[in-house]
């Protein structure tokens, strides 16, 4: 597949990945912040303020490139990815809260994410550049994101049983197309990633770790219970790198190949670190209840 090709289909990709979040949410996703009041407000603070704050930071100490740093910031904006859920029930986070979590963040940062890329363009590459995203490329952002979300929860509000058995095959569609569609663009341009990844390789990975421990160690400091802890943990330190991806490379959006690096990169690390990551927090947790200390739970 021709890295052309792939880039063109990054959207469909990003609409089948969508789906199959719909597929997964109802009404009450939305609704159950008023079980985990705390809980969501903490995790949606980190997310939004502290996680791009973090990011800024770093790309002012290692002076990135221009480019390379609105493909950070850009990354920081993004919502959390469906995959973080996955992570969560494997690592005996909260799930519910993860599916939640997922939900408002993939709303909030609608108005969030294309905020924080327009400044960081005009911060870094300077305000008369051509690229960023308008009224107009806003919209598409919307339309990628929250057509197939609405499209999948009125199947499952209408159809449950069938939905629920679409699930699978939608999941295992997605990572298909996604892993061609990200090998063809890889492909395409793995000279370029090859020339960068020693410059904002290390930025990713310290900006993903922040993101793990800032997910968990903000929520437990103020007395979050541990699910609930490693359910933010995983959602924030597991961006939508496909979203960011597909915002920096389509030509409809950003159209720069150096913005979508970052992401590409933070999007093959974070699931080695996010594995490591629910490795330790597990065995925390397993020290502090043989200890016969019981962690603090509040909501």
């Amino acid at each position: 597949m021709s890295s052309g090709l792939s880039i063109v289909l990054f959207p469909v990709a990003l609409g089948i990945v969508m789906l199959g979040l719909g597929l997964t949410l109802t009404v009450d996703d939305f609704r159950r912040v008023l079980a985990y009041p705390r809980a969501v407000v903490v995790s949606l603070v980190c997310q939004m303020l502290v996680l791009p704050a973090i990011c800024l930071g770093l790309v002012l100490v290692a002076d990135l490139r221009a480019e390379l740093a609105v493909g950070m910031m850009l990354l920081a904006a993004s919502p959390g990815g469906s995959t973080a859920s996955l992570y969560s029930h494997l690592f005996k986070g909260n799930v519910a809260l993860n599916l939640t979590l997922t939900a408002i963040n993939s709303v909030l940062a609608l108005f969030t994410l294309p905020l924080i890329v327009n400044l960081s363009v005009a911060a870094f590459i300077g305000s008369d550049s051509s690229i960023g995203l308008p009224v107009d490329k806003v919209i598409q952002v919307f339309a990628l994101v929250l057509v197939p979300i609405a499209v999948g929860m009125t199947v499952r509000r209408r159809r449950p049983a069938f939905a629920a058995r679409m699930q699978r095959p939608v999941k295992i569609v997605s990572v298909v197309v996604l892993v061609v569609v990200l090998t063809g663009a890889v492909l395409g341009i793995r000279g370029e990633i090859a020339a960068t990844v020693g410059a904002v390789g290390l930025v990713a990975l310290v900006f993903n770790l922040a993101s793990l421990a800032v997910g968990y160690a903000v929520p437990r400091l103020l007395r979050v219970g541990h699910p609930e802890a490693v359910a933010s943990s995983f959602e924030i330190g597991i961006h939508n790198a496909t979203l960011a991806i597909t915002i920096a490379l389509s030509p409809a959006l950003l159209n720069n190949s150096d913005i979508g690096m970052p992401p590409a990169i933070y999007g093959t690390l974070m699931f080695f670190t996010a594995a490591v990551f629910g490795f330790v927090a597990a065995r925390h947790r397993s020290v502090a209840t043989a200890g016969g200390r019981v962690p603090t739970s509040a909501r």
